[in-house]
């Protein structure tokens, strides 16, 4: 008889929990506009990135495949959050609650919104752990820095192309849209920049730890392979 267990990946594991929380994370700050300078945006850009991040730290250590499956997990788990955020702000508050409309703007996230959320995660998080593996069979593993702000950059800009049009199209001015889609795309990507030195570190480590260092020969890039690990 064979007792042997498969085993875990305990950074792996770490990783993804992070990966979750900060998409969550990024739906919660986003119900609140906040100013950087001259300009304003949502309070998700503060943490979203984080998530391209630790998708990079996963797709050049373990390769796209576990990439494929964090990116499904953290949709699941993230869609989990938004539904039982959406009920509890449906069943009516207790008589001495008086916070019930604090809630509702922070947990009654609008279908649309939720919907291009959902889409614009599943698309931006695809292309850019394609494009970092892609580039990493190509460069021949080198090049890392060029490889995860090219890859974020590219997902990130797939994302906010999606989500405002999809989200806020008629709600803010046509005109004004571009300006917003840019500056969510530059200071995403500013912050991948100045956070490089730590991630390298990270991945560093990482591919030490877990003696693993993938390349993606001959994989199917198919998204919907999400147990093909």
């Amino acid at each position: 008889m064979n007792n042997k267990q498969p085993s875990v990946s305990v950074l792996f594991l770490l990783l993804s929990i992070l990966f979750c929380v900060c998409l969550i994370a990024a739906n919660l700050f986003a119900t609140k506009q906040i100013a950087i300078g001259p300009i304003n945006v949502t309070g998700g850009v503060i943490i979203f990135p984080v998530s391209y991040i630790v998708n990079d730290c996963v797709c050049e250590v373990w390769g796209f495949r576990k990439a494929r499956l964090l990116i499904w997990t953290g949709f699941a788990m993230n869609f989990f959050f938004v539904i039982m955020g959406a009920l509890c702000d449906i069943i009516p508050a207790a008589p001495y609650y008086d916070n019930a409309e604090g809630f509702h703007g922070v947990f009654g996230l609008a279908p649309r919104i939720a919907a291009a959320s959902f889409l614009a995660f599943l698309i931006g998080s695809f292309v850019n752990a394609y494009i970092m593996s892609r580039m990493k069979i190509r460069s021949e593993g080198k090049r890392f820095s060029l490889r995860a702000v090219s890859s974020s950059l590219a997902g990130e800009t797939i994302d906010s192309l999606i989500f405002f049009p999809l989200a806020l199209g008629g709600v803010i001015p046509f005109e004004e849209m571009p300006q917003m889609v840019l500056w969510q795309v530059v200071l995403k990507t500013t912050y991948e920049v100045a956070v490089l030195p730590l991630t390298i570190r990270v991945v560093r480590y990482v591919k030490r730890y877990e003696n693993s260092d993938v390349f993606d020969h001959g994989i199917s890039y198919s998204v919907w392979k999400v147990f093909n690990i």
